[in-house]
């Protein structure tokens, strides 16, 4: 996964990012069991893909499940893969399993 997108090691440093950030928060949740694996996989694919046209205007934040679970239980998480973008640290959009490029950029382009 390229830098530009951050991966927090826990609650604290995904707080950190969403209170650094002057842009609108692409929070896309991933988890590490069976079924999980391989959708999130997907996705990382797909937000990389897409990370470099939306450089200035959105942070992309990758967080694991277990390693952020209060961040997951505060925004209501469920499953993954889960997209939710943020703006001013409040949900303004929501969504659910994987994703293509184009439903990504849907997702994004309607809300930013």
């Amino acid at each position: 996964m390229a830098k530009r997108v951050h991966r927090p090691r826990e609650d604290a440093e995904f707080d950190f990012i969403l209170g650094m950030s002057s842009v609108p928060v692409l929070a896309y949740f991933t988890g590490t069991w069976p079924k999980a694996i391989e959708p999130c996989r997907e996705m990382d694919l797909v937000v990389g893909d897409i990370a470099d046209d939306y450089t200035g205007r959105l942070t992309i934040v990758r967080t694991d499940i277990t390693r952020c679970p209060a961040a997951t239980g505060r925004y209501g998480i469920t499953g993954a893969p889960s997209c939710l973008l943020l703006k001013e640290r409040e949900a303004v959009a929501h969504g659910t399993g994987p994703m293509t490029i184009t439903e990504v950029r849907k997702f994004l382009d309607s809300h930013l």
